[in-house]
């Protein structure tokens, strides 16, 4: 009996299985009627694309399947199926019907997971599990028919929902779409430091063959290794991150997502993603098989894959990965105070580790003072172990404390900021000489918009009931330098680092009611719609200056 009553209820997308349809012969046999189902089942599957990776979405305990069909005529027809978790652990199988007496296949195993290949059978017109396997691995199948088949895959996923890439081919002579790996696909650690490790690795053939369409591409994060890129992006994007396509990986152009940074440097990409589960990144470093990742975190164990990547296809194959602890960093020494001693911290953002201070009180009354250089800065002081202050400081800061002589004081700052900051500290017993200059209620800089001129500006300050000196710089800037002066700007540092043509005039003044002490000056010689930063230093009895707000102001145009 021909299967024509099936073939005439195919829809036109699913003729090219009609053909073979025309050349099995069902037997009519109540051993055999089941196959009328099974051929139901594959009428209601999907045809699977030759030559070509398929994306595949399964839902949660809802198997999913597809077909493919070994043409007659094909003496020892061999094809190879590659199947790839992008997440959970799945279960995959290969069902045959043959109409031949001859079957043979092998597959490759893989690392984990649970296989099984039935044996070649001599029972024609034969619908049969050929290959089973469950897990989360990149597995691959090899078989060989000598007869015409059609075979069904069906797969399943029990967890969640998840996707899968599945790879068919029957064309073994010209190459695979998978870069190959070398017969020890092993990552080895060869160097590790407080804040790098350097890995190597040995050379997959395909780049010894066709080096300029193949690079290495290195994952690094705090959490576990990935057994393929999919699998990794498909975490990657569960934890929050946005992660650009493999396309990224082959430097293909993409636009980065607000929590990506984009690093390219002596012909490395470096992809750094940032999200809720920490840092991942993605290093491609071309052909090189020995590389030194660096910037990372003292006492941190991380996990390294490494993938080669075909360029032209974006196909990709994992070498077996592996995890590295970096050293861990030493005590930092604690540095000693002395009296009336000025010193300067420059504090490491990316660390976040307090800089110890120590001191012992040679009298019973001391006072801190702390100014504020750049950044943002937590102050915390112990007394004998005991906290006695603790705040973010801002412009300047005194503490002011009593105590027994001999007691020991470690005061600790920590930057706030992801960048680096910096401060000045002193500590001194003599509250009758103050380093730093009596200070206004506010260091802002004010300018009057009413009183802009095309080439003059007016601008006023604060001074207080002492007797100081005032000096006024300006610096002409353009647009789009205005944030990094005010950024970047060091309240520390005084005139001598600013170039002689840019200080405009010094004054003193002073007045005992504080509701008059302010001045204003103006400033001539501009030109007209410039955009000009206006800073001013204040300098107290002992010569240290202290630097005002900067303030950005734009002369008119037209007058």
């Amino acid at each position: 009996l021909k299967m024509s009553w099936f073939c005439f209820y195919l829809p036109l997308h699913l003729l090219t299985v009609a053909c073979l349809c025309h050349s099995i012969k069902v037997p009519t046999t109540s051993s055999q009627l089941s196959f009328k189902t099974d051929l139901f089942n594959f009428y209601h599957s999907l045809i699977l694309a030759d030559g070509k990776e398929t994306t595949i979405h399964l839902l949660k305990d809802i198997p999913k399947r597809y077909y493919f069909v070994l043409e007659e005529g094909r003496a020892l027809a061999p094809f190879t199926i590659t199947v790839t978790p992008c997440d959970v652990p799945i279960e995959w199988s290969i069902l045959v019907h043959k109409a031949s007496a001859s079957f043979l296949g092998k597959a490759a195993r893989g690392d984990h997971g649970t296989q099984e290949v039935s044996k070649s059978q001599k029972a024609p017109n034969m619908v049969s599990t050929i290959f089973n396997y469950k897990g989360n691995s990149v597995e691959t199948y090899m078989g060989m028919s000598s007869h015409s088949a059609l075979y069904m895959l069906e797969f399943l996923s029990t967890e969640r929902d998840t996707h899968i890439t599945v790879y068919l081919t029957t064309d073994t002579t010209s190459g695979n779409l998978y870069p190959e790996l070398p017969m020890d696909p092993r990552i080895d650690v060869i160097g590790i430091g407080y804040t790098t490790v350097t890995l190597t690795w040995k050379h997959s053939p395909s780049v010894l063959q066709h080096r300029e369409n193949i690079q290495y591409c290195l994952l690094v994060n705090e959490k576990h290794n990935y057994k393929s890129l999919c699998a990794a992006e498909t975490a990657i994007r569960s934890s929050g991150m946005k992660l650009p396509s493999t396309l990224a990986l082959s430097l293909s152009p993409y636009l980065l997502e607000p929590q990506q940074v984009m690093i390219l440097s002596n012909s490395e990409l470096s992809i750094i993603n940032k999200g809720s589960s920490g840092e991942v990144r993605q290093i491609c470093m071309g052909t090189k098989n020995t590389y030194t990742v660096s910037n990372l975190s003292p006492s941190t164990q991380y996990y390294f894959d490494v993938f080669v990547v075909n360029l032209l296809t974006n196909a990709s194959t994992a070498y077996t990965g592996t995890f590295a602890r970096t050293l861990e960093e030493p005590e930092p020494k604690v540095m000693e105070l002395k009296d009336g001693k000025v010193i300067q911290v420059v504090l490491d953002g990316k660390k976040q580790k307090f800089y110890s201070l120590q001191y012992q009180a040679r009298h019973k009354k001391i006072q801190f003072t702390f100014q504020l250089c750049r950044g943002q800065v937590r102050v915390h002081i112990t007394k004998n172990s005991r906290t006695v202050a603790s705040e973010n400081i801002s412009g300047l800061r005194y503490f002011s404390l009593k105590g027994k002589l001999l007691d020991t004081y470690l005061v600790q700052l920590r930057s706030t900021e992801e960048s680096n900051s910096s401060v000045k500290v002193q500590v001194s017993p003599h509250f009758h000489k103050p380093l730093f200059p009596l200070l206004p209620e506010s260091l802002k800089i004010k300018s009057f918009s009413k009183l802009r001129t095309c080439n003059s500006v007016t601008i006023a300050w604060l001074g207080t009931q002492e007797q100081s000196k005032y000096c006024v710089y300006k610096k002409r800037i353009e647009a789009d330098q205005v944030w990094m002066e005010l950024q970047s700007a060091d309240r520390c540092s005084g005139p001598e680092s600013r170039h002689k043509s840019e200080k405009v005039l010094c004054k003193y003044f002073f007045d005992i009611n504080l509701q008059r002490a302010v001045t204003t000056e103006t400033i001539k010689g501009l030109d007209a719609g410039t955009l000009y930063l206006f800073d001013i230093y204040l300098f107290g009895p002992s010569g240290i200056p202290v630097r005002y707000h900067s303030k950005v102001v734009k002369t008119r145009k037209k007058c």
